[in-house]
């Protein structure tokens, strides 16, 4: 019962919409409403509120590091095993991308997945962030970068000889942020992807709405 009951907590943990608490707090509108549909930092950015998007991000990002690091330092103490530390990892960011609060349709789960990494292991937080920013440097593309972090945390932590069950565990989570890129990807390689400091325009806005809708199906 144990492990059922950390894993249980950690989606809980994981499906608290801070895009949309956040911006309920600051008087904002819903991020569902506008721009992409998705209840994330980058839409709520879309608000030109760049506090409300910080906000965002380090509670998205916060929830992932507090789900694993609480799984990690009690679990234990439960005979709870590391593998299923490693399951935790997966809830916490299954309850961002199906959130019970909101009818299971959330966000993509960067954020999420990379507060995880740096709750594994901060080297291995650090690894994936310095792909993402050298990816958006090169390419400008965010959804690019966040796919190539995505893809290579797992490598990074099968040579870092993390806990048991991690490696599976992101690839699992890096599987999903690759699902739920697919209307990014199908941008990208139409050359129809916005790049990073790149005004939006209607048609570009109607174009991120339709790959969100395409992405989280």
């Amino acid at each position: 019962m144990a492990p059922a009951a950390f894993i249980f907590i950690a989606y809980l943990i994981g499906s608290l919409p801070f895009a949309v608490i956040v911006s309920r707090a600051l008087g904002l509108p819903d991020p569902r409403s506008y721009g992409s549909g998705n209840p994330g930092a980058t839409n709520v950015l879309r608000t030109g509120r760049k506090l409300a998007a910080v906000l965002t991000l380090v509670g998205d990002g916060g929830k992932g590091w507090l789900a694993v690091f609480l799984a990690a330092s009690y679990a234990p103490g439960y005979g709870v095993s590391a593998p299923a530390v490693a399951a935790c990892a997966v809830a916490v960011f299954l309850g961002h991308v199906f959130p019970v609060f909101l009818g299971f349709k959330g966000g993509k789960g960067v954020a999420t997945a990379g507060g995880v990494l740096f709750a594994l292991d901060p080297w291995l937080g650090l690894a994936a962030l310095a792909t993402w920013i050298v990816i958006a440097l090169f390419s400008r593309y965010a959804s690019l970068a966040s796919i190539a972090a995505a893809v290579c945390a797992p490598v990074y932590a099968f040579f870092m000889s993390l806990q048991p069950g991690a490696v599976p565990a992101l690839i699992l989570i890096a599987a999903a942020i690759v699902w739920r890129h697919q209307g990014n990807l199908r941008n990208l390689a139409a050359r129809k992807e916005r790049r990073i400091g790149e005004k939006e325009t209607a048609d570009s806005r109607s174009e991120t709405r339709d790959s969100t809708s395409a992405g989280t199906g």
